[in-house]
């Protein structure tokens, strides 16, 4: 069978943790391809080719391709979904990993770190480049949103020309980084000493000796999901790996390897209490969840504005 993911050292963890397990176990060879591209997804299912069987995609795309006719509906008798965290599973899809966008800091180039999402769009108190993820997802808009303050649990539906009435007060300052890695090198080299990141690539960097500083306040979560495309030629076999990477050994497994957190509530005791302790799972008390469905719904008309503006 054939796993696709998004490259780098996020798939690179999902085979250690998950490929290479589950062939030790079940016999079934996997093997890997990349990067995720929802439009080749799309026109494989349409031809009738598809040479995928499970996909890791961003989690309100897979609630947009399940309701779009595009995902096979994933078979719950063989993959355990009563211990799975409920936000992210629907009937074509089950979480992968979720990560939160957190406010991070180059301590050692600055004189003081921003703790919330205003004090990052504060460029009087806290003056300098900052930088955000480039691609149209959750999290960005919401933190603008949150920034100009509006409640957490009143972020839906999103007021979109407010959001982007705050980002214009900084658009000057921002510097957009469009990969895990890019954000990593911005920060560490101070050319952009604060920002929004996934919390994994915080960790990874303080990890490395690095004076990162990391916010929590009014995390942001967002999640990838396993999906299984329409027409798959090897649908047993993913049906049987999506349940092995969903189990609580695999979560536990892929949750260590990278920073983000498992999906399977049973999964954090099979960690290390170090490790567990730096996840999203337990940054519960200010966290604000993106509406998933909500996205997928207005996926297209805000990617639409999103980059449009982000050209002007």
């Amino acid at each position: 069978m054939v796993f696709t993911s998004w490259g780098g050292t996020t798939q690179d963890a999902q085979k250690a943790s998950w490929a290479d397990k589950f062939t030790a176990a079940s016999g079934t060879n996997v093997l890997m391809d990349g990067p995720t591209d929802y439009g080749k997804l799309k026109a494989m299912v349409e031809a009738s080719g598809v040479t995928w069987d499970a996909v890791d995609v961003e989690g309100d795309y897979a609630v947009q391709a399940g309701k779009n006719g595009f995902l096979e509906p994933l078979d719950f008798a063989v993959i355990d979904k009563t211990r799975l965290d409920p936000r992210f599973v629907t009937d074509h899809s089950v979480g992968s990993f979720y990560y939160s966008f957190v406010i991070g800091c180059n301590s050692g180039a600055v004189a003081a770190c921003p703790k919330s999402w205003a004090d990052l769009f504060d460029t009087a108190k806290f003056p300098g480049k900052r930088t955000f993820y480039k691609w149209s997802a959750p999290g960005v808009i919401e933190a603008a949103l949150l920034a100009d303050g509006v409640p957490a649990d009143k972020l839906y539906p999103l007021d979109l020309d407010r959001a982007f009435k705050k980002l214009d007060t900084i658009k000057s300052d921002i510097i957009w980084w469009s990969g895990g890695a890019q954000s990593q090198q911005l920060l560490a080299s101070a050319e952009a000493p604060f920002g929004s990141f996934w919390n994994g690539r915080l960790t990874s960097l303080a990890a490395d000796g690095l004076p990162i500083e990391t916010s929590w306040d009014g995390n942001i979560t967002a999640a990838d999901a396993l999906v299984v495309p329409k027409g798959a030629k090897n649908k047993e076999a993913a049906m049987k790996f999506i349940a092995y990477a969903s189990s609580p050994q695999g979560q536990a497994d892929m949750a260590a390897a990278t920073g983000y957190a498992p999906t399977n509530l049973d999964s954090p005791p099979l960690m290390a209490p170090d490790i567990a302790k730096t996840l999203p799972d337990q940054q519960k008390a200010t966290q604000v969840n993106s509406d998933m469905n909500y996205w997928a719904e207005h996926r297209d008309e805000i990617g639409t504005r999103w980059y449009a503006w982000q050209a002007q």
